[in-house]
């Protein structure tokens, strides 16, 4: 059986949007990880720290608000759940930056996926570039907090 053109273009506008319900239900978690991550951060470090998971969490809000408009100009509905977000209950500086790292990364392959679906659709793919660029510089400053050396 052959598709006919328009059934791919279906298919691939399918896979997208299942990709951007994914990444926004990945930025609303982010939200919550990193406003969590900043009420529990303590000691002499704690200022500078809380800030810079606090302003994570603003922007995890901005990302996911720019992927609900999209899931929204595409005829589809944002979800109104997180991605799961475990609680280890471990808040020491370094597991807390690991635990970010991971989510970081997780978040990164899910916009690298957006962008390598996005096809013709160049504002798109801009889009999830621009996206793919912030995420790597977060990979790469909490890799740098992460140092000992």
């Amino acid at each position: 059986m052959d598709m006919k053109p328009s059934d791919s273009k279906k298919i691939i506008r399918s896979e997208i949007t299942e990709c951007l319900v994914q990444i926004f239900q990945s930025e609303m978690s982010g939200i919550i990880r990193y406003l969590h991550y900043s009420f529990m951060i303590m000691g002499h470090n704690r200022i500078p720290i809380q800030k810079w998971f606090r302003s994570q969490a603003q922007e995890s809000m901005s990302h996911a608000t720019l992927i609900g408009e999209k899931i929204t100009s595409l005829g589809e509905h944002p979800p109104l759940a997180t991605t799961r977000i475990e609680e280890t209950n471990l808040h020491s500086v370094d597991q807390i930056l690991q635990e970010s790292l991971d989510f970081e990364q997780a978040t990164l392959s899910l916009y690298k996926k957006l962008a390598h679906l996005a096809g013709e659709d160049i504002a798109l793919e801009e889009m999830a570039r621009e996206f793919v660029r912030q995420e790597t510089e977060h990979v790469d400053e909490v890799q740098k907090m992460l140092r000992t050396h």
